[in-house]
C-alpha cells in the first residue's frame, strides 16, 4: 500500500523548479511582499492556537 504524502521526497532539482515559477509569476519585487504576509498569516495562526490551548487550560483547572 502506497503512502499518500503532501509532498512526497522533493529534492534540490525540484525545488529549484519551483523557486523559478514563483520567482516568474509574482516577480522580484512582488516575493518579499508575499513572504511578508504569510509570515503574518502563520504568526496569527500561532497565537490563535495558543489562545485556545489557554483557554483550554483554564477550563480544565
Amino acid at each position: 500500500m502506497k503512502s499518500f504524502l503532501l509532498f512526497g521526497n522533493l529534492g534540490a532539482p525540484e525545488i529549484i523548479i519551483i523557486a523559478l515559477v514563483v520567482l516568474l509569476l509574482f516577480g522580484g519585487r512582488k516575493i518579499p511582499e508575499l513572504m511578508k504576509g504569510i509570515g503574518k498569516g502563520v504568526k496569527s495562526f500561532k497565537d490563535g492556537v495558543k489562545g485556545v490551548e489557554d483557554d483550554l487550560k483554564d477550563d480544565l483547572k
